[in-house]
């Protein structure tokens, strides 16, 4: 009797650890489930509030490339991606952010090459907007690679620059931050290849 007494105590035993085992197993699925949830909605939360652009900046936090030690240098532009890519050859030496054409005034998309005509500013009164550091890539120009525009008297406008990097909003020329575009008018070579797609 006492052995079977044993054995339902036993029984017992094991029935308790058991439950206590499923239930610690649901709380740590449960805790894990909970930290994948809250790591999932921070990202979605840096998704949706992507580190905004500085306009006035260069693009990326390291120097210039050294143009001199790049034989094969060309200008890749990403209407897509709304990015204007330096590289040598095949390897990407810096890439900016840029604002190309709207789909009312689009950048034309082909294979160009930088001209002689540049500046250090303009002003559209068509448009009612200008540009400072212009290097023309088409039509002697007409078609540029600039800043983020300006008004009458020189000052950039915020809300147009603020879209530098995700939205196509330009009258067909190319925009990049201030320091983009100084460092380019200053720096990009006369004739180096410019390819739109």
């Amino acid at each position: 009797m006492r052995k079977e007494v044993g054995h339902a105590k036993t029984d017992k035993q094991h029935s308790i650890n058991a439950r206590h085992q499923t239930h610690q197993a649901a709380v740590t699925s449960s805790t894990k489930s909970q930290s994948h949830a809250r790591q999932q909605s921070i990202k979605s939360k840096k998704a949706a509030h992507p580190t905004p652009i500085d306009w006035r900046a260069p693009s990326e936090n390291k120097p210039y490339p050294n143009l001199d030690e790049q034989p094969d240098l060309w200008v890749d532009v990403s209407i897509a991606q709304q990015r204007v890519y330096l590289k040598n050859g095949n390897d990407l030496l810096y890439t900016m952010h840029a604002s190309t054409g709207s789909p009312e005034s689009p950048t034309p998309t082909g294979t160009f090459y930088i001209e002689a005509e540049h500046g250090d500013s303009f002003f559209n009164a068509n448009s009612g907007e200008g540009a400072k550091y212009w290097r023309s890539f088409l039509d002697h120009g007409i078609y540029l690679f600039h800043s983020v525009p300006t008004d009458e008297a020189g000052n950039f406008i915020p809300e147009e620059a603020e879209q530098l990097g995700k939205k196509a909003n330009s009258h067909d020329c190319i925009r990049l931050s201030v320091a983009d575009a100084q460092w380019f008018y200053t720096v990009i070579p006369y004739n180096t290849k410019v390819v739109i797609h």
